[in-house]
């Protein structure tokens, strides 16, 4: 087990989000490496090896993200080889000894998450990308949950720059969480054209179309062929839509890994039910018209892909 992470203490108050499929060791260790920390999707994930290959990059700290319904056996203790492990979208709770972060997108979450012993939490705005779990902007959340509890904060939800990393600074928290500043980063392992697109994104949509297996998860995309096939009379999606998912999510999530690796690659924008993996180098390139392309609010304001370092070094105040 690793000794507990003081938060307060990161020499660079800059966490980069847990991104499931496209944050893995490479991008983890470059932002660790510069100072802030890294954060491995844990997934679907081999979790042991990522950390072992983190930890022949850098010798500073690393966390693994866990989305708790979606859990494998010996996820949390594989987990518990990170310096910190971030859990979202579930009951909070503790999975492993070693310091635990929850992000939230409620009061009522944050309280429920100090109640169960958490060492800190991330405080998440609607602006963020991916699955969003609140329906707050960041800064009125923030100011909300400093006041409900008394734990360390960190805070998530269209932070993109050093001037949004300082406002979340001044507000109280004790860092910022960006997530899709480093999805467009070298080491993100984000399809080339799905980082190219998001550089010309000037919309996102919070939708819940892509939750095949994982329904009633708002999700904030950029647009896509599929959402421009389903999304026409409404952003959340058809009805049905969304009904098939809720009653197809338990079978959905038993469907062993092959099957459904064969299943995503064969996706369409004009099939109804889609799943929420997100285009990766080296996975199906269906996806980028028939998958989430994942983004915060605020990617329109992002004009370049650099190294993780140097956008730690531009995020810091």
């Amino acid at each position: 087990m690793a000794p507990l992470l003081d938060l307060r203490g990161l020499s660079v108050p800059v966490v980069q989000g847990g991104m499931g499929s496209v944050s893995r060791h490479g991008l983890a260790a470059a932002v660790s490496e510069a100072g802030g920390l890294g954060t491995i999707a844990g997934v679907r994930a081999p979790i042991a090896d990522e950390i072992a290959a983190a930890r022949k990059l850098t010798e500073r700290p690393i966390a693994v993200n866990l989305l708790l319904p979606f859990l494998r056996p010996g996820d949390g203790e594989a987990a518990a080889a990170a310096d910190a492990i971030v859990t979202f979208w579930g009951e909070p709770r503790r999975l492993a000894a070693g310091t635990w972060i929850h992000q939230c997108g409620s009061v009522e979450e944050a309280k429920a998450a100090a109640a169960a012993g958490a060492d800190a939490l991330i405080v998440q705005g609607v602006e963020a990308g991916g699955h969003v779990r609140g329906t707050t902007p960041l800064m009125e959340l923030l100011e909300r949950v400093r006041a409900a509890v008394r734990l360390p904060l960190l805070a998530a939800g269209g932070i993109v720059d050093v001037e949004g990393v300082r406002s979340v600074l001044d507000a109280g928290a004790v860092g910022a969480v960006a997530g899709t500043r480093f999805l467009l980063s070298d080491e993100s392992r984000a399809h080339p054209e799905y980082k190219r697109r998001c550089l010309e994104a000037r919309e996102t949509v919070l939708t819940e179309l892509f939750g095949l297996g994982w329904p009633e998860a708002p999700h904030r995309v950029i647009p896509n062929a599929a959402t421009r096939r389903w999304l026409r009379a409404g952003r959340r999606g058809p009805g049905w839509i969304r009904a098939a998912n809720r009653l197809t999510a338990p079978l959905a999530r038993r469907i062993p890994a092959a099957i459904q690796a064969r299943a995503t690659a064969s996706q369409r924008p004009s099939q109804p039910l889609l799943g929420p993996q997100p285009p990766t180098a080296d996975g199906p390139a269906n996806l980028l018209d028939s998958g989430p392309l994942y983004a915060g609010m605020n990617v329109g304001r992002i004009a370049d892909i650099r190294p993780a370092a140097e956008l730690v070094a531009a995020l810091t105040p």
